[in-house]
């Protein structure tokens, strides 16, 4: 149900205005600037889109996104137990297989992502994006980026 995208409002100088505002708030420091930064680095896709991916890029991308900070800095800060891990594996759809089966070996949960539906442009035709996202599904993807048609975009044409 798509209804509710055409009543969206933004007002543009509010969020101007916020933005702004946000400009002048004060960085955080010590600590807790530690503990924003690792937060942080939990919410990142790593992700390879090359066109030469290979299995062994994508097993060395998955090692990193298992152990994204040095070891020596989180025993500095008391965190080398608390599992810090990316927040997803990003590949191509062909390389889905090898993204979840080497993170299923390395013992890890972490979710791998697949870009989809004709990325990075977006213009390919609509059976090919959803056969693109099935396959990408099929092979283990458990997120799915999709690449919307900017032209419908920008002609208002949600639906």
């Amino acid at each position: 149900e798509l209804g509710w995208i055409s009543k969206v409002y933004v007002n543009r100088p509010a969020v101007v205005r916020h933005a702004e505002q946000i400009k002048k708030w004060k960085t955080v420091k010590g600590n807790w600037q530690a503990a924003w930064l690792l937060k942080a680095v939990t919410c990142i896709d790593l992700t390879t889109l090359s066109g030469d991916d290979t299995p062994s890029n994508v097993q060395r991308l998955c090692f990193k996104a298992k152990h994204p900070i040095r070891e020596d800095l989180l025993k500095a800060l008391d965190m080398n137990d608390k599992g810090i891990t990316v927040g997803a594996v990003c590949v191509y759809p062909a390389r889905v297989s090898d993204a979840v089966n080497t993170l299923k070996a390395a013992g890890c949960n972490i979710p791998v992502a697949s870009v989809a539906a004709g990325f990075p442009s977006g213009q390919t035709p609509l059976e090919a994006k959803l056969t693109e996202i099935r396959l990408a599904v099929e092979y283990g993807a458990r997120e799915i980026d999709i690449v919307i048609s900017r032209t419908l975009v920008l002609t208002g044409q949600w639906e």
